[in-house]
C-alpha cells in the first residue's frame, strides 16, 4: 500500500511538471510571435507616412504668422530725409523798418525720424490672427482628408494577406486529403488491385496543390511587404496578423471632410470681416522728430532741429469701390463649398449603398457555407472508404476532394469579403477611430 502512495505521488508530480513545460513552452512561443492588428496597422500607417510630417509645419507656419501679425500693436519706427532744390521760394514785396526781412534759400534739406503707435486699425490685426487659426485648422483638415485616405489601402493589402493565410490553411488540409487518397491508392496497389497510375494521377495532383502553395505564398509576400512599408516594421513568418472583429455598422456620416468644408466656409466668413475692417478709419499716435532747413520757424533760413507730436486719421475709400463685388465673390465661393459638400455627402451615401448591399449578400452566402461544406465532406469521405475498398476510381475521388477544396475556399474567400466590405463600410462612414497620440 505504501509503495502504490509513493508510485501515485511520482505519477502525480511527473504529470504536473509536464503540465507547467508545456505550459510555459506555449506562453514563450506566443511571446516570440509578434501579433499584429488593424487598428495598430492604422496607427503606424498614419506615423510612418511621409506626409504626415507636414503637420508640425502648418502649426509652426500658423505660430508665425499670429506672431507677425500681433507685432502689428507695437510701435513703428521711420527714418526720411529729402533734398530738393525748387525754381522760387517765399519773399515779402515789402520792406518794414527795423525789421530785416528774411530771405530763404532755394535749395532745402530734411532729414526726421517718426514713431506711429497704431491706436485703432479697425480691427485688421484681430482679424489676421483669427484667419491665421482659421487657416491652420483648413490646412489640418486637409492633411487628415489624405491621411485618412490610407485605410482604404490598408485594408485592401491587410485583407489580401488574411485570405492568403485563410488559403494556405485550406491548402494543407487539401494536400492532405490528396495524401490519404495516396496511401490507400498504394495499398489497394500493393494487393494487385489498383493500377500504378492511380497513384501517379493522385501524385500529380499533390504536386499541383503544392504548386498552389507556391503561388499563395507568393502572393501573401507581396501583400505584406507592400504593408511593411507603409507601417516602417518587417513583417515576417513569424508575424501574425489578427483577423479582426466584425465592427459595429451606423449610417451617420463622420467623415473628415465634413469639417474641412465647415472650416473652409470659416475662412471666407472672416475674409469679408477683412474687407469691412479695411474700409474702416485708422487712428494711431505719432511723434516726429528732425533737423533741417527750413524748420518749423518759416522766419527763419537756418537748419535747425524740430519735434511734433500728436493723433494721426487715415481713413482710405477706395476700398468701398470694390467692396461689394468682393462680398458676391466670397458668397459665389461659400455657394461653390456648399455644392462640393453636397456632391460629397450624395456621392458617400451612394458608397454606403454599394458597400451595405455587399455586407448583405457576403452575409447570404455565409448562411449555406458551412451547409454545403458538411455534404461536401460526406460525400468526399464516402468516396474515400469506396476508394479504399477499391469500387471507386482515384479520378473520381480528385473530384470529390476537389469539390469540398472549393466550398471551403468559397466559404474563406466570403467571410474575408465580408470583413472587408465589412471595413470598406466604416471606412466610408468615417467611423475608423484610432489613437492619435501616436499620430503627433
Amino acid at each position: 500500500m505504501l509503495k502504490l502512495t509513493i508510485w501515485l505521488r511520482r505519477y502525480c508530480m511527473m504529470i504536473l511538471t509536464i503540465i507547467v513545460i508545456l505550459f510555459a513552452n506555449v506562453k514563450l512561443y506566443a511571446q516570440s510571435q509578434d501579433v499584429i492588428t488593424i487598428e495598430k496597422v492604422y496607427q503606424l500607417a498614419r506615423k510612418n507616412y511621409p506626409l504626415i510630417k507636414q503637420r508640425d509645419l502648418i502649426t509652426k507656419t500658423k505660430e508665425y504668422t499670429v506672431l507677425n501679425a500681433a507685432k502689428g500693436y507695437l510701435p513703428v519706427f521711420s527714418v526720411n530725409g529729402q533734398t530738393t532744390y525748387q525754381s522760387t521760394v517765399t519773399s515779402f514785396p515789402f520792406q518794414i523798418p527795423g525789421f530785416k526781412v528774411p530771405t530763404y534759400s532755394k535749395d532745402q534739406y530734411k532729414i526726421y525720424g517718426e514713431a506711429d503707435q497704431v491706436i485703432y486699425d479697425g480691427g485688421v490685426i484681430k482679424n489676421q490672427k483669427e484667419f491665421a487659426n482659421a487657416n491652420e485648422a483648413v490646412q489640418q483638415q486637409s492633411l487628415e482628408v489624405s491621411l485618412y485616405g490610407l485605410y482604404d489601402r490598408v485594408n485592401q493589402l491587410f485583407f489580401g494577406a488574411l485570405l492568403m493565410d485563410e488559403q494556405l490553411k485550406q491548402n494543407e488540409l487539401l494536400k492532405q486529403d490528396i495524401q490519404n487518397g495516396i496511401d490507400k491508392a498504394k495499398a489497394l496497389l500493393a494487393n494487385g488491385t489498383a493500377y500504378r497510375s492511380s497513384v501517379d494521377e493522385l501524385s500529380a495532383q499533390l504536386l499541383q496543390a503544392e504548386q498552389a502553395r507556391v503561388e499563395i505564398e507568393t502572393a501573401r509576400k507581396a501583400f505584406v511587404d507592400m504593408l511593411s512599408m507603409f507601417i516602417n516594421i518587417n513583417i515576417n513568418d513569424s508575424t501574425i496578423l489578427q483577423k479582426p472583429v466584425a465592427p459595429m455598422l451606423t449610417d451617420s456620416i463622420a467623415r473628415p471632410e465634413i469639417s474641412f468644408y465647415d472650416y473652409q466656409k470659416k475662412i471666407y466668413d472672416l475674409q469679408g470681416n477683412l474687407l469691412h475692417a479695411q474700409v474702416r478709419p485708422k487712428l494711431s499716435l505719432f511723434a516726429q522728430g528732425g533737423y533741417g532747413r527750413p524748420g518749423l520757424n518759416m522766419l527763419s533760413n537756418n537748419f535747425q532741429g524740430y519735434f511734433i507730436g500728436g493723433l494721426r486719421l487715415n481713413w482710405n475709400f477706395g476700398s468701398l469701390y470694390t467692396l461689394k463685388n468682393q462680398e458676391h465673390l466670397l458668397d459665389l465661393n461659400k455657394q461653390t463649398l456648399d455644392v462640393n459638400k453636397e456632391t460629397f455627402l450624395f456621392n458617400t451615401k451612394m458608397a454606403q449603398k454599394q458597400q451595405n448591399g455587399d455586407v448583405r449578400k457576403y452575409r447570404e452566402l455565409l448562411k449555406n457555407d458551412d451547409a454545403i461544406i458538411a455534404l461536401r465532406q460526406s460525400v468526399k469521405n464516402a468516396a474515400s472508404a469506396q476508394l479504399e475498398n477499391g469500387v471507386l476510381s482515384t479520378h473520381d475521388y480528385i473530384n470529390e476532394v476537389n469539390a469540398e477544396d472549393r466550398a471551403r475556399q468559397n466559404k474563406i474567400l466570403h467571410e474575408m469579403q465580408l470583413l472587408q466590405a465589412e471595413f470598406n463600410y466604416q471606412n466610408t462612414m468615417g467611423d475608423i477611430t484610432i489613437n492619435n497620440s501616436i499620430n503627433q
